[in-house]
């Protein structure tokens, strides 16, 4: 297939400061006391965009991510310098996505309208929950009134928005979170990531959870709190087009659909990953995560990769299902049976049908059902066997 009629090519650019560490959070993000010199940042976004691009060039670019950390501690101007690189070594298509993660606290709201001004035209707020209890044990920075007043900010500064909300907390019911997502969808209008807590190895909570200090809702209350989410947003008219993401019908994010459906992306910045196709193979990349060793890597080499993998026929369609089924669209068989030469399993999709777990549409495409959704690592797994 061209790359014409691949469309869709996403760039991601990482940037990994926060101002505090959220106790849930595994990402590579990092606390810096001495204020981050953004300049030399740029410089080296720009130097890692342009070696980047000589790897794939004449891509058209239909989306880009500033993700994080926090990327709305960035300058506005330093947000402008990296969406230049982006256009200067690249093409960007015409309805290019350019979503910014933001925290919503007031400070970083004053900010909207001037990275509205550079080019963002999404952005995405990490809310996490809407009343104060909750976000203080979250860790969070920002009170409930204070991120509905820059949900209104972001509403009144950009066309689309959404934010980020985390379930199954401690002590939360389905009553309780029926509520808060009612009031969420009052002020999401179009787009909503909800996600379960995960006590992740290696984060404050980990600990606390395994010394009985945090208890998180039992498997059946976390289903219920599932279910109440499915219900909910279906109702409202933000059913999810993703496992954990719910949007109005065209509201979807671009950029995650990218990564969803298999398509290629390049990863910019500390600890980013990219999938790039070069001479009709697809290369799994990514880089140094330490921000000042990624920092230098880049100045000397003109990137920071340290990771560089040629996907083989097998791995590349075990992530295209791994990926794909995540989306209430489905995959289409054919496109698994192409990357991988073989098909998947009849015997396997005629059992999981039979137990409910994944539907075939009259196009051919393989869904996972509502009740296959909860088990969706069990059933990836089933047919990749």
């Amino acid at each position: 297939m061209s790359h014409a009629e691949r469309e869709a090519f996403g760039v991601y650019v990482h940037w990994p400061f926060c101002l505090s560490k959220c106790p849930y959070c595994d990402f590579n993000s990092h606390v810096r006391h001495a204020p981050v010199d953004e300049e030399r940042f740029v410089r080296a976004f720009a130097r890692e965009i342009e070696t980047t691009a000589a790897r794939v060039p004449g891509r058209e670019v239909s989306s880009i991510f500033l993700g994080g950390g926090t990327p709305s501690l960035m300058q506005p101007q330093t947000v402008g310098a990296v969406l230049d690189a982006i256009g200067k070594h690249w093409s960007v298509a015409r309805d290019v996505e350019v979503t910014l993660e933001a925290n919503p606290t007031s400070v970083e709201a004053t900010r909207f309208r001037c990275y509205r001004a550079a080019g963002v035209n999404r952005v995405s707020l990490g809310v996490q929950a809407l009343d104060d209890a909750s976000l203080k044990a979250l860790g969070r920075l920002h009170t409930a009134r204070e991120a509905l007043d820059a949900v209104a900010i972001a509403r009144s500064a950009f066309d689309r928005y959404s934010f980020d909300l985390i379930y199954a907390r401690p002590d939360q019911t389905p009553e309780m979170w029926a509520s808060e997502l009612k009031q969420a969808i009052s002020e999401a209008a179009e787009h909503l990531s909800l996600y379960q807590l995960t006590i992740e190895e290696g984060t404050p909570f980990f600990g606390l959870h395994a010394a009985g200090k945090l208890k998180t809702p039992d498997e059946a209350t976390a289903r219920a709190l599932y279910d109440v989410t499915q219900e909910v947003c279906a109702r409202e008219g933000l059913p999810a087009y993703e496992i954990s993401n719910h949007a109005r019908a065209g509201a979807e994010c671009k950029h995650n659909l990218v990564y969803w459906r298999g398509e290629e992306y390049a990863g910019i910045g500390p600890g980013a990953h990219g999938r790039l196709d070069i001479d009709g193979v697809r290369h799994a990349t990514a880089t140094e995560r330490r921000p000042e060793a990624w920092l230098l890597n880049v100045e000397e080499r003109g990137h920071g990769v340290v990771t560089d993998d040629s996907l083989n026929s097998e791995e590349r369609a075990d992530e295209f299902l791994l990926m794909g089924l995540r989306l209430v669209e489905g995959i289409d068989p054919k496109r698994y049976a192409a990357l991988s030469g073989r098909r998947l399993d009849p015997h396997r999709i005629a059992m999981l049908r039979e137990e409910g777990a994944i539907a075939v549409g009259a196009d051919g495409r393989l869904r996972v059902t509502k009740s296959g959704f909860p088990v969706l690592d069990a059933v990836v797994a089933d047919l990749a066997a």
